[in-house]
């Protein structure tokens, strides 16, 4: 399906992407919040760091036609991993809902490319 000469797939994988990119920043920047969060989950220090260098990674490896599929993958494992850490620590359906989205963004668009 086309909208104007682009694809949906194309449309959904670019806010994947940006999603993605603007995700691992805040992980990257890690401030406040973010630090505290993942303190508070149990995780070390540099495990924030890891997290916010592979969801900029899935971001730049959807960007390519050739690597997408992969980039798309790699971002269903993060959000399967947070999913879980979420939900093993009870959060709140408000820190649950962005997952949610996040894992149903990728779950459709790659639906849409089959």
């Amino acid at each position: 399906m086309t909208w104007n000469g682009v694809s949906f797939e194309s449309i959904l994988t670019t806010i994947v992407a940006v999603l993605f990119a603007v995700a691992g920043a805040v992980n990257l920047a890690g401030r406040g919040a973010v630090k505290r969060d993942f303190a508070r989950w149990g995780y070390p220090a540099w495990f924030r760091l890891l997290c916010g260098a592979l969801e900029l990674l899935s971001a730049a490896l959807l960007l390519g036609q050739q690597t997408r599929v992969l980039g798309l993958t790699l971002a269903g494992a993060i959000m399967i991993g947070a999913l879980i850490t979420l939900l093993r620590n009870r959060e709140p359906f408000r820190h649950l809902a962005p997952a949610l989205i996040f894992s149903a963004l990728i779950v459709v668009t790659m639906a849409v490319r089959s």
